[in-house]
């Protein structure tokens, strides 16, 4: 018999906002996820004249105070939620969480988590208290190469990690685009809606994450560069860290928005002692592997034979199971998303029945991971302030 689909909320995404499209799009990708209600804009009236004129049907509040009161006295009818998606500017990402949290509704949230890591720990603090699903939107991580690139390092097919190399380049904000009213620019650059680094915390924390999430390695110390180029804007545009790692390799997080050409160009390059594997974001299909003395290795989803002379013959079968579309058709964006919605809906789904339920930070980004990034932008902005002295990282708590 076929499930019920689970019921999403949204906070934000009224008025043209970018990241609730794509969100959208995932959540209803399977058919067992729908959008069932809203509170799409700070303004009560604009946020129901939103709502109203949504694409589809949908429940349209006027904050998500009210969405969240009335989910509580809700019965199990159509508009009872079983998770929410934050997708509003950075400042209005810990009060939503932290009443959904306490409210008993799982939650996915755009990174970075929250402003900073004082809001972080108490979030931490609350999913732990009250044993909700919570992940952080890496879309990065839904990609399958990203999966597989993981299970090629961890497995130690490269040998002993030596050297990361992970960036994130664009060049959209290479004028003083904020000066025009533009939205994405305006809030982004601005440290009371975007917290305490612009370039870091906005594209900066997706190459640190996809440096953890593929390695597995943690960063203990950075040296750090938080640059602006653009004359009067009050945070970083380009984003400089080189950082020292727990198994005493060395890596280099590095982002930049006033790179001209660069689109979204998120990579890594892992260097081990014996090979290398570089991937690339614009290039999601494939990952490369580089081998001493031997031809390079191209490896394609959905064209992976295990047992080939690299790979052993027992790769993990969910793992090669996971593509739904032949090689030759492209995954992308939309697909990434949706991997990571539907990896969030199987917790979601054990969670409401009482089942065991490991938020453990192997398909999706989890509130640790989200406590991470606020703790490397951090020491990261301390790091620059003192000319590039080497930072500790504060421990997890």
């Amino acid at each position: 018999m076929s499930k019920s689909p689970l019921n999403v909320g949204l906070v934000g995404g009224g008025k043209g906002a970018f990241i609730v499209q794509p969100h959208q799009k995932a959540i209803h990708f399977d058919g067992t996820r729908r959008v069932v209600a809203a509170a799409l804009f700070p303004d009560p009236k604009v946020a129901l004249d939103e709502a109203a004129s949504w694409p589809y049907p949908i429940k349209g509040y006027g904050s998500y105070d009210e969405m969240i009161a009335a989910n509580g006295a809700a019965s199990n009818g159509d508009h009872k939620l079983d998770y929410i998606v934050i997708v509003t500017p950075n400042h209005v990402h810990f009060d939503p969480a932290m009443k959904a949290i306490k409210a008993g509704i799982a939650v996915m949230c755009e990174k970075p988590l929250c402003l900073n890591l004082k809001e972080a720990n108490d979030l931490v603090k609350a999913v732990r208290k009250y044993k909700v699903p919570f992940a952080v939107a890496h879309t990065y991580l839904g990609h399958w190469t990203s999966r597989f690139a993981r299970y090629i390092v961890r497995a130690g097919l490269l040998g002993e990690v030596r050297w990361v190399d992970s960036y994130y380049l664009q060049g959209w904000l290479a004028t003083k685009l904020e000066a025009t009213g533009q939205m994405q620019a305006t809030w982004r650059t601005n440290p009371k809606l975007a917290g305490g680094s612009g370039c870091g915390g906005d594209i900066g924390t997706h190459a640190l994450m996809q440096l953890r999430y593929v390695t597995g390695l943690e960063v203990t110390e950075v040296s750090g560069q938080l640059e602006t180029f653009v004359e009067g804007r009050p945070l970083d545009d380009h984003f400089t860290v080189y950082c020292h790692l727990n198994n005493g390799a060395r890596a280099l997080v590095r982002a930049s928005q006033v790179s001209i050409g660069r689109k979204n160009d998120l990579g890594l390059e892992v260097v081990g002692t014996k090979g290398t594997l570089r991937w690339r974001q614009e290039e999601p299909e494939s990952i490369t592997i580089n081998l001493a003395n031997q031809p390079d290795r191209v490896y394609w989803r959905g064209a992976v034979s295990p047992g080939d002379g690299f790979l052993p013959k027992d790769v993990p079968a969910d793992l090669m199971a996971e593509p739904t579309i032949p090689a030759g058709h492209p995954e992308a964006f939309h697909d990434a998303y949706a991997r990571l919605h539907r990896s969030f809906e199987a917790d979601v789904r054990k969670w409401k029945a009482g089942e065991p339920f490991n938020c453990d930070g192997s398909k999706y980004a989890n509130i640790e991971d989200g406590w991470t990034g606020l703790a490397f932008i951090e020491s990261a902005v301390k790091s620059s302030q003192k000319k590039g002295a080497w930072t500790k990282m504060p421990k997890v708590i």
